[in-house]
């Protein structure tokens, strides 16, 4: 299948089969000369990883491109699998820095956060008259470090939002990777700051009313995500029976369709449980500790609700590109209730680009079973 280019616009994005033997050359050429300051991949982990690395050096050169694996894409066509979609940014709009973090098992805060204030503080000075910053943040899904580092991250922000998504594996759970400078990386982590004309507004939306059942984590290894007791009874069991539903019969769409939340700073926020492990304890996709307090929450209709929230970014003027990630747990509940064409209804409709992860950041937290973005507004004057 050859490249395909999404409509014009401040983001121009390309899509293109995984499995396409001239995958970058297609990419590149759809997405046109630029030049741009950056460019992002959502890489399927279907794709030849090194063919594709070698294939990017070839067709864009000095260009810099970062990336990340996928559990599922986001293109013009709304969800889609199998694909590596393209997002460019072009340089008379955007002005980009690049960091990477290339061991997550040793955050050197102290640098990290002065790397972070020299890059905000140098686009400043490249672009004083552009207003607008964002942060967008790519990490390897399956390093269990996402809460460490985006409370590392925080100081460094000052007044600069960030969000961002956890790498991904398609639904097998083995690797995950992100892409730095042609290598493809695990338990590492990418983050990129821009500086824009056009713009933005950053945002976090989730579909999940708390209902009135409530529990208490009563034993738990932070380290490991691992819940093995909820109100002193083994923690599998106990979530099933709140639910009224056979433990044995427990299983990613039931995770779901009937998530977890804890409140935090007045809101609410997921912690998403990934699968029950061999001893019968629940393992979850974010930071979790004894002591907590879960409430069970019930989803809206995912489609309507997105329309919804998408809609209230065009309350004064429409984004003419939105930039998302969004978690894997929503694609398999719009797929388990038939809702994966509606929902991709809303996406296409919205200009909406992005990737489906392992987890969402947002600003300094790590959330699940949302979708996180920047909405991307027509440029002011030059």
């Amino acid at each position: 299948m050859p490249a395909q280019i999404a409509a014009l616009s401040p983001l121009p994005t390309a899509h293109v089969a995984a499995t396409a033997v001239n995958a970058a050359q297609d990419l590149a050429r759809a997405l046109g000369a630029g030049p741009f300051a950056q460019v992002v991949l959502f890489i399927s982990p279907t794709a030849d990883l090194a063919a594709l690395s070698l294939g990017l050096a070839a067709e864009f050169g000095d260009c810099p491109v970062i990336g990340c694996t996928t559990a599922g894409e986001i293109s013009a066509q709304g969800y889609t699998e199998g694909e590596i979609v393209a997002v460019g940014f072009p340089a008379d709009l955007f002005a980009c820095q690049t960091l990477l973090v290339e061991d997550l098992d040793h955050i050197d805060s102290e640098a990290l956060i002065g790397q972070m204030i020299r890059s905000r503080t140098g686009l400043e000075r490249a672009r004083p008259a552009w207003r607008h910053e964002f942060a967008f943040l790519m990490v390897d899904g399956l390093s269990i470090r996402e809460d460490e580092l985006t409370a590392a991250l925080a100081p460094g922000l000052g007044p600069m939002p960030l969000f961002g998504g956890s790498a991904a594996d398609g639904q097998d759970f083995r690797q995950s990777f992100v892409l730095h400078a042609g290598r493809f990386l695990r338990h590492a982590a990418v983050l990129l700051m821009l500086r824009t004309r056009c713009p933005v507004q950053v945002f976090n939306l989730d579909h999940l009313v708390p209902t009135a059942k409530r529990m208490v984590v009563t034993q738990a290894d932070p380290a490991r995500r691992l819940v093995s007791q909820i109100n002193a009874e083994p923690a599998a069991l106990e979530y099933a029976r709140l639910l009224g539903k056979d433990p044995t019969q427990l299983t990613a769409f039931t995770f779901a369709a009937h998530p977890v939340v804890v409140r935090i700073g007045g809101r609410h926020h997921v912690r998403a449980i990934q699968r029950v492990d061999e001893n019968g304890d629940l393992v979850f996709f974010s930071a979790i500790d004894e002591g907590l307090v879960l409430t069970l929450a019930e989803p809206q209709d995912m489609a309507a609700h997105l329309q919804d929230a998408l809609a209230g970014l065009c309350a004064k003027t429409a984004p003419l590109a939105i930039l998302a990630a969004d978690c894997i747990l929503r694609r398999m509940e719009a797929t388990e209730k038939q809702s994966y064409g509606a929902v991709s209804q809303v996406l296409r409709a919205h200009r909406v680009t992005g990737f489906s992860t392992y987890g969402e950041q947002w600003n300094s937290m790590h959330v699940n079973q949302t979708m996180t973005g920047v909405a991307i507004y027509p440029p002011e004057p030059a």
